[in-house]
């Protein structure tokens, strides 16, 4: 299927599931937690995900993909570890948060590379993944992310707000 492999089915399953659970979090909770359903969905997905991509060697050898992966899962454990032991103090929450929904953000990047190369089929969009045409999109998803963020921040400081008062 589009030139996936068995391990590149999968990894593209559990991440659609993880991606999907995310937005669902945010749409419910306006945040990713791993205190909702959705949440636990998405992050144990996206562990998942990751360790499923650090195993798919479709352009040869270790690269860029394998980066991101690695990346997402140190982003993963401090938005855990700022959730559950509070280690970044007062700011734990803004981490948490933050980071969840980077890790949301970072699905985007290869997904966006790996798609937009084998479609249309017969015709990708992109010639490879270093096209520079993957540029602007990778760059709305990022503009998103600042949107979505920004506004998670600002409902974090109203609601701390309010406590406070």
């Amino acid at each position: 299927m589009l030139g996936l492999t068995t391990l590149g089915t999968i990894h593209t399953a559990i991440s659609l599931i993880a991606v999907i659970a995310g937005f669902v979090a945010i749409a419910r909770e306006w945040e990713i937690s791993t205190r909702s359903a959705a949440g636990q969905t998405f992050f144990a997905g996206t562990v998942l995900s990751c360790l499923t991509a650090l195993g798919i060697f479709q352009h040869g050898g270790f690269g860029v993909p394998h980066v991101f992966a690695i990346v997402t899962l140190v982003v993963l454990a401090i938005a855990l570890a700022a959730e559950r032991a509070s280690v970044a103090g007062r700011f734990s929450r803004y981490v948490a948060t933050l980071g969840y929904s980077f890790a949301l953000f970072l699905h985007f990047v290869p997904a966006t590379v790996e798609t937009l190369t084998r479609l249309p089929a017969g015709a990708p969009y992109l010639a490879n993944p270093d096209d520079p045409k993957a540029q602007p999109i990778i760059g709305f998803f990022f503009l998103l992310f600042l949107v979505g963020a920004t506004l998670q921040v600002r409902r974090l400081r109203a609601a701390r707000a309010v406590t406070a008062g």
